[in-house]
C-alpha cells in the first residue's frame, strides 16, 4: 500500500524505530500503546473539513479574482487570472494525498509508554518529539475533552510536571512559565483510567521517598502563604523577641546617675 511504504521511508530516513524505547533503569512492567482508533477518525474529520473550507475559499477567490482585476484595472492581471487560478487548483489538488498521508503517519507515529516510574510520548512524522516525565514531578493530571471527540468517545489526557524531564526535542509548546512542562497523550479512549494509573504511581513514588513531600498538599490557594515548620516559628519569635528588647532599651529614659554627672559637668 503506498501508505505503508511511506510510512516505512519515513522511518527509514528519520531514523526513529518502531516503537519508544523504556527509559534506561527501567526494571518493572512496561506499558506501550498508540491513541484510539477513533482518534485517527477526528483527525480525519478534522483534515477533511479543513480541506473543505480550503476549496470553498479556493472557488470564491476564482470567482472574484476577474471582477478584483477589472475593478482594479491591471491588465497583466486580467491576463494572468485564468493562470492563477488554474495553479491554485492544481497545488489544492496535490497536497490532498501528501496531507491525508501525514495525517495517517501522525496516527501511526504516535507512542505512549508507562513504567512504573516514568511517563514517555513520543509524537511527530520527521520532527520527531519524545518527552519522557517522572511520575515524582508530576504536579497535575487532567483531561481534556471537546465535542466532537466526546462524540468518538475519546479524550487528551494532559501531564503537568516540574522540569520537564528528558525529551528528544521540546517545543515552546509543551513549557509553560514557572518552569512546570506538559504532555499530552491525544486521542485515548480509556483517560480516567489512565489518569488513575498514574496518579497511583504517584502516590507509590512519593510513598518511596521519590519528589517532594510538599508536594502532596498540591498548589496552595492564591495569596496564601506555605506553612512553616515549628523550628522556623521559633526562630522568628526568638528574632522577634530579640528586637523588642532593643527597642526598650533605646526608649527607656536615662538614670539618674547619668543625668546627676550631666548636671555636675563644668560648663564650658
Amino acid at each position: 500500500m503506498p501508505i505503508e511504504r511511506l510510512r516505512n521511508w519515513v522511518l527509514r530516513v528519520a531514523r526513529v524505530p518502531p516503537e519508544p524505547r523504556p527509559p534506561e533503569g527501567t526494571s518493572g512492567p512496561v506499558r506501550v500503546f498508540r491513541a484510539a482508533s477513533a482518534y485517527y477518525l477526528y483527525r480525519q474529520v478534522r483534515w477533511g473539513l479543513a480541506q473543505l473550507g480550503g476549496a470553498v475559499g479556493l472557488g470564491v477567490g476564482t470567482l472574484m479574482l476577474p471582477h478584483l482585476a477589472q475593478l482594479l484595472w491591471f491588465p497583466f492581471l486580467i491576463k494572468l487570472a485564468p493562470f492563477i487560478e488554474a495553479l491554485a487548483w492544481v497545488g489544492f489538488v496535490l497536497q490532498l494525498p501528501v496531507g491525508y498521508a501525514i495525517v495517517r503517519l501522525d496516527y501511526e507515529l504516535r507512542w505512549y509508554l508507562v513504567t512504573d516510574h516514568s511517563l514517555r510520548i513520543r509524537e511527530g512524522v520527521l520532527s520527531t518529539r519524545e518527552q519522557t516525565m517522572t511520575f515524582a514531578n508530576v504536579q497535575h493530571v487532567g483531561i481534556r475533552q471537546g465535542p466532537l471527540q466526546r462524540l468518538l468517545g475519546i479524550a487528551d489526557l494532559e501531564v503537568w510536571t516540574a522540569g520537564g524531564g528528558d525529551a528528544k526535542a521540546d517545543d515552546d509548546k509543551h513549557s509553560h512559565g514557572g518552569g512546570l512542562h506538559v504532555g499530552y497523550l491525544r486521542g485515548v479512549d480509556n483517560a480516567a483510567e489512565l489518569r488513575t494509573g498514574i496518579l497511583a504511581h504517584l502516590r507509590r513514588s512519593r510513598d518511596s521517598g521519590l519528589g517532594d513531600p510538599d508536594d502532596e498538599r498540591g498548589p496552595l490557594p492564591s495569596g496564601e502563604a506555605a506553612p512553616q515548620t515549628p523550628s522556623r516559628l521559633l526562630e522568628a519569635a526568638s528574632e522577634l523577641l530579640r528586637e523588642v528588647r532593643m527597642l526598650r532599651r533605646e526608649a527607656a529614659p536615662p538614670s539618674e546617675e547619668v543625668q546627676r554627672a550631666d548636671t555636675s559637668s563644668p560648663v564650658a
